[in-house]
């Protein structure tokens, strides 16, 4: 008699993947939050120290660029490296026995890094508004908008992760791919001062609407420009996501 093996439901599918996630890093998470802090606040420190108090325009890009650190490029960085190792560790062969949806998978990673990151995001945006004397005001939609941060780049490292030769490829790829988006773009600097050229190419890149949608449910008054930076947000998360599962397979 063969045994039954009718998938689960697609949530309780993708709620068992995060609890096997989850418990890969139960001995090692507190070294993970400490990392993923001491980045963005060291950022914060060093661009606020010769940033004037009176520039509001600088002293938010920084503080919502340091988030952007700590959301996109730290899950990328996680994502891209858990992935790089499972072919090595059998984790991926494991998986692949399982009646699961393969896209599960991936959203079941990011997510699982994505519960770990929100220590490192509550003192970042504690300690910023602090050291930086920003008011913040926490608009609801800000609970869409982190999510949305994450997926792009998350989707990025995942196909990096499955297709790198090894997990030094990989992490020298996710590098790459860190200062380009980071450095492309209005993140940690004010679209005013950068070249027009840049800012055109930055709007190409998920964490310049990364950047913008937390300013705005963070710092400054909402505009219109918050429905362009999540429909392009989303656009790509899917398109990222969709390239992952198809590697994957």
């Amino acid at each position: 008699m063969q045994p039954n093996r009718k998938p689960l439901p697609l949530l309780l599918q993708l709620f068992d993947l995060l609890c096997m996630e989850l418990s890969n890093w139960r001995w090692s998470w507190q070294v993970m939050v400490i990392t993923a802090t001491i980045s963005p606040v060291l950022s914060i420190i060093a661009l606020g120290s010769f940033a004037s108090r009176h520039d509001a325009e600088s002293l938010n890009a920084i503080l919502s660029g340091s988030l952007v650190m700590s959301l996109m490029f730290g899950n990328l960085g996680n994502v891209s490296s858990r992935f790089a190792y499972m072919p090595f560790s059998g984790a991926l062969d494991y998986y692949a026995t399982l009646p699961i949806r393969r896209s599960l998978l991936i959203i079941a990673v990011v997510l699982a890094f994505f519960v770990l990151s929100f220590p490192a995001l509550l003192v970042t945006i504690i300690f910023g508004a602090w050291f930086l004397h920003l008011p913040f005001i926490l608009h609801p939609l800000l609970l869409l908008v982190m999510p949305l941060c994450v997926l792009p780049l998350a989707g990025i490292g995942a196909v990096i992760g499955t297709k790198a030769p090894s997990p030094e490829v990989g992490g020298g790829l996710t590098l790459l791919v860190t200062l380009l988006a980071l450095f492309i773009g209005p993140v940690l600097l004010p679209a005013s001062r950068l070249p027009e050229l840049v800012q055109i190419v930055g709007y190409c890149s998920p964490a310049t609407h990364a950047a913008s949608a937390l300013r705005q449910t963070l710092l400054q008054p909402m505009t219109q420009r918050i429905i362009v930076d999540c429909v392009a947000l989303t656009g790509f998360s899917f398109l990222t996501f969709w390239l992952a599962s198809r590697k994957l397979v």
